[in-house]
């Protein structure tokens, strides 16, 4: 934001001497890019459309009652309260004027106003979100897990739709509220599965008189023909069985057609399609860069790929602008060997670190050179005490890969106080098989649409008329 230049003090004085780095965005990347810099001669100014930082991986956990929303995400201006060069501004980019050195920003509090950021140094890490494949419109039926919006929103569906089988007479419809498709077998869409199926199976199970919870279905769309196509042929294969006991049913090459309101149509191996009716989808298969590797693109004259990334050369820097970084997942780099990294978040958080060393060495003089990712491995639970870990080679499933699951995330979510509860919330839930979180936000404002869903849902028949309480009445006589 501009200052008063009209009569700075001397602390402004001496920040306007510093070098200005803008960083676009608090999540992996962005965040280690300031926190990297909290001992660098540089004023950092960090800009967020929210005041949190989101631990995304655990964001399912949320979706499903094992974690509430403050245990993975910890205020910016919290995590960076002791940082002395760093300011966080809550407000939204709306574009960037690179031959000014200026990101236009608009307030997210107060009344909207646009005003500008000057910068020396520019770090966009906007991240990504999942894509609907060109039908925005599926959103609507089927959020995502992204956002810490869209897993509290799931976490209400899929709470509500047990609550509406516990109310509903018709089995058909019934059947259909304890219908739940997740599409996408990555990672977050096995581990969005296999939590569901622990839910219906068994925390649920004896919560509930009238609706039998163990006889839901979790089916878990796939394009391709294995789950977790990103891990070893050998693990996918141990993650299916493993989902199988858990009761989620794999739907290998099946490409999502059509999502309506309590159904979703899937095009089968044979070209033909079959209609699922469900009231509660979670979409978690492809991903597109957000909207600021587009303007940022724009911007410089260069193009995005396929995925909406920018392309960037070896040191994270825009083709041209030296001055300009793009880095996590709306960014795209080749590793070593010729492929695309990942968007995943190990990337973003050793991009941001390299990017907060390469400004130092450049303000120093000294040479950059490029970046290069360390692949640690991968992870993906799976359920209670199931997971699977490819470490660079070493293959890993069971108990053992799930308590390195467990360490890895315990180690890099932040705050000594979420760590703490976190652990305290799985340790309880592991020997209660309960979930602790199983609130359903917004019923009273969405208690109009969640009746007409109802109402869609339920099929026209004369004796549906009698009430709820004398139909209890006549089945207890």
């Amino acid at each position: 934001m501009e200052l008063d230049k009209q009569n700075p003090t001397v602390g402004e004085q001496r920040r306007l001497k510093r070098h200005r780095i803008v960083v676009v965005g608090g999540g992996f990347g962005g965040l280690n890019v300031v926190r990297s810099l909290r001992r660098a001669p540089v004023q950092v100014t960090l800009i967020d459309r929210q005041n949190f930082h989101l631990f995304q991986p655990l964001a399912y956990q949320v979706a499903t009652g094992s974690l509430a929303a403050p245990e993975i995400a910890v205020p910016l201006r919290s995590v960076l309260r002791r940082q002395r060069n760093a300011q966080v501004l809550l407000a939204e980019v709306v574009g960037f004027d690179l031959e000014r050195r200026q990101v236009m920003i608009e307030r997210r509090a107060g009344s909207p106003v646009r005003s500008t950021v000057e910068y020396d140094t520019l770090v966009v890490a906007g991240g990504s979100h999942y894509s609907y494949f060109g039908h925005d419109e599926w959103a609507e039926y089927a959020p995502e897990l992204k956002s810490l919006d869209g897993a509290l929103d799931i976490r209400s569906r899929i709470l509500a739709a047990f609550e509406a089988a516990e109310l509903e007479d018709d089995e058909e419809v019934r059947r259909n509220w304890l219908t739940f498709v997740v599409v996408g077998a990555g990672p977050t869409g096995v581990e969005m599965a296999g939590q569901i199926a622990e839910l219906a199976y068994d925390v649920l199970r004896p919560d509930f008189r009238r609706a039998d919870t163990s006889t839901a279905r979790v089916l878990l769309v796939e394009a391709t023909d294995r789950v977790l196509p990103g891990f070893p042929p050998k693990l996918s294969r141990k993650a299916h069985r493993a989902l199988k006991r858990l009761g989620v049913t794999p739907l290998f090459a099946g490409a999502v057609i059509d999502v309506a309101a309590g159904s979703v149509t899937v095009r089968r191996p044979d070209g033909s399609s079959r209609r699922i009716g469900t009231h509660t989808v979670v979409w978690a298969a492809g991903v597109t860069a957000s909207r600021l590797a587009i303007a940022l693109a724009s911007e410089a004259g260069i193009a995005v790929d396929r995925a909406g990334r920018i392309p960037v050369g070896p040191d994270l820097t825009v083709p041209s602008h030296p001055e300009v970084y793009a880095i996590g997942d709306m960014s795209r780099v080749h590793a070593s060997g010729g492929e695309p990294l990942p968007g995943l978040a190990p990337v973003a958080i050793q991009q941001g670190r390299y990017v907060a060393r390469a400004v130092q060495r450049r303000l120093a003089g000294r040479p950059v050179a490029g970046f290069r990712y360390r692949d640690k491995g991968n992870l993906a639970t799976i359920g209670r005490s199931s997971a699977v870990a490819d470490l660079r080679g070493i293959e890993v499933n069971g108990f053992v890969a799930w308590v390195l699951w467990l360490g890895v995330h315990l180690f890099y979510l932040i705050g000594f106080q979420n760590r703490l509860i976190v652990i305290l919330r799985w340790t309880f839930s592991f020997i209660t098989h309960g979930r602790g979180a199983r609130l359903i936000d917004g019923l009273a404002t969405s208690r109009d649409d969640f009746a007409a869903a109802v109402t869609r849902a339920r099929p026209a028949r004369d004796d549906r008329a009698e009430p709820l309480a004398d139909k209890r009445q006549r089945d207890a006589a």
